[in-house]
């Protein structure tokens, strides 16, 4: 046999050595970005995850990812105001991914199918929650999940607390709210109603609780100075809808005057009108684009003939009448009187100024600092100046939402429980944001979104049933498959594809690709073809001296 000949060429990587081949000046380096719309959820959701997960049809997987973050996705996919739609990237394509009815979709199925959450084993610790609406609810669920012993005390008739009786069954139907109670005291959180507490320290000794959450909601209306010689005909706002809650909803007449410009005012006024209103007329002090309320708030009330005086505020009520005073705005938005007056004619007038939380009985708790509107300074773990004494939700300085009040449960429950076990949360850092102008969407086209239906003005005002409903396992995972998938990979194989080099290698199913380093000649092929920014291109380090290393 011939000997066999030993190929004598030396090998040479054209990234590093000099002369006529490439010399590469940076190299790629897969990464992960946070998607706008995780970075816009107060309740900390990884929205683009399970929408992976839903467009895939893998829901029960992808409620489960949903739920590590948030225990309500039935109720927050009917009422949050879905500031992740506001910041999603898609918009700028076409318009946002409707995220908030993905949401709504996997938390019905999950009622429907019974899913439950797995929980820790016991740790032998007992929390005291002191509320059971949102925030509440929230921290308990975590507490519990994390094996916790967790008690509700919860002074009203029912859970839920201003989702029950601050939000009308038209936005948030009560049989849906309470599936998701359910579930939460199906986990072993025993929730006691009519116990409204008085002494919190005691309530804590008491119990043998070895930590204590405060989330009492703020279900008081703010007082207004205006002179009012019949206060029989004026109402407020949160009173009033709890009462309607109750059965026990009060004459308003045929003329009804709402003050007030936030989501609680539209709220109030589309109340009245399904009360027997025959007139429901909102004023406001500022113009519609200074208003507090969510713009579609005022779309939908407008849809069902709330009418709406802007620059105007009541300065004096006798009887059926209001004298009003006809404002303008400064420079600064703000509004200024002109001394030019108006008198109006009204049944009843609800007052929807705001609410402020009731504080009173925490007023002897040592080391709490309290806000003028009652709520409580806590620190960056959410514990007030009391050790063990934790709060969040309404009772904390904060935007008042139901997704806030949830986002607020969770960090407790995980500061909780990281003090009960002796030790210090740090939560992780954040990866950078990418935006619109960091996706390379050449192969995308437009796919206009799933629209939920949504019942006839005319046939809403007739009663309390549900205005939007929603959508379909088809149209849901539709929608879901609109997403982006921003900053993160999902292996569409474009940087596989495009290379000249064959320098990436697949991992196989969800574990990505590599980098063949000796291959790669740094020319951002792989960085240009991905649609997702999951590749940046980075600088090349310093070679080595491999000398000085042998010396």
């Amino acid at each position: 046999m011939a000997p066999r000949r030993r190929d004598m060429t030396p090998d040479v990587d054209l990234t590093r050595e000099k002369g006529a081949g490439a010399v590469r000046a940076r190299r790629p380096a897969y990464v992960d970005m946070l998607p706008p719309c995780n970075n816009a959820c107060p309740a900390g959701e990884n929205i683009q995850a399970w929408l992976a997960l839903a467009q895939a049809g893998r829901y029960r997987e992808a409620w489960l990812q949903l739920v590590e973050d948030n225990p309500l996705p039935a109720v927050h996919g009917r009422v949050c105001y879905h500031p992740c739609e506001s910041s999603c990237n898609r918009a700028e394509l076409d318009s946002a991914v409707s995220i908030h009815a993905v949401e709504r979709f996997l938390g019905d199925m999950a009622a429907e199918q019974g899913w439950q959450v797995p929980v820790a084993p016991p740790s032998g610790k007992r929390v005291l929650v002191v509320g059971a609406g949102p925030s509440g609810l929230s921290a308990a669920y975590h507490l519990a999940r994390l094996g916790h012993a967790v008690e509700i005390h919860e002074a009203g008739p029912l859970p839920g607390g201003m989702m029950h009786f601050g939000i009308p069954a038209y936005r948030l139907p009560r049989a849906d709210l309470m599936k998701e109670v359910r579930r939460i005291e199906a986990m072993g959180v025993r929730i006691v109603l009519n116990r409204k507490v008085t002494d919190v320290l005691a309530a804590k000794a008491t119990g043998e609780f070895d930590a204590v959450f405060v989330a009492i909601g703020a279900h008081l209306g703010k007082r207004t100075g205006i002179p009012a010689r019949d206060a029989g005909r004026v109402f407020d706002a949160v009173r009033l809808l709890h009462d309607v809650e109750l059965g026990q909803a009060p004459l308003l007449g045929r003329r009804v005057v709402v003050y007030g410009g936030g989501n609680t005012a539209m709220d109030a006024a589309r109340t009245a009108k399904r009360l027997g209103a025959e007139e429901a007329l909102i004023v406001y002090r500022r113009d519609r684009a200074h208003m507090k309320a969510h713009e579609f708030e005022a779309d939908e009330a407008l849809a069902e003939g709330v009418k709406i005086k802007w620059l105007t505020t009541i300065k004096e009520i006798d009887g059926a009448e209001l004298t009003v005073e006809v404002m303008r705005l400064d420079d600064k938005g703000q509004p200024q009187p002109t001394g030019t007056y108006e008198t109006l004619s009204a049944d009843s007038v609800v007052l929807a100024l705001g609410q402020e939380t009731d504080s009173g009985f925490l007023r002897g708790v040592p080391g709490l600092v309290f806000k003028s509107d009652g709520s409580v300074e806590v620190a960056a773990n959410m514990m007030t100046g009391h050790p063990g004494l934790f709060a969040g939700g309404d009772m904390v300085p904060a935007e008042r939402s139901v997704t806030i009040a949830v986002g607020h449960g969770k960090k407790a429950a995980r500061h909780i429980d990281a003090w009960l076990r002796g030790t210090t949360l740090q939560p992780a850092a954040k990866h950078p944001i990418v935006g619109f102008a960091g996706l390379n969407l050449p192969i995308y086209s437009d796919a206009a979104p799933r629209r939920q239906a949504e019942l006839a003005p005319e046939r809403r005002i007739g009663g309390f049933a549900e205005v939007v409903a929603g959508l379909g396992e088809g149209e849901a995972r539709y929608e879901a498959r609109r997403c982006l998938s921003c900053g993160n990979c999902y292996e569409c194989d474009n940087c596989y594809a495009a290379c000249p080099e064959d320098a990436i290698v697949k991992l196989g199913p969800g574990n990505g690709y590599r980098v063949i380093d000796a291959r790669c000649t740094g020319c951002a092929v792989c960085f240009e073809q991905c649609p997702c920014h999951a590749i940046e291109m980075i600088d090349e380090p310093p070679a080595r001296d491999a000398t000085r290393e042998n010396a």
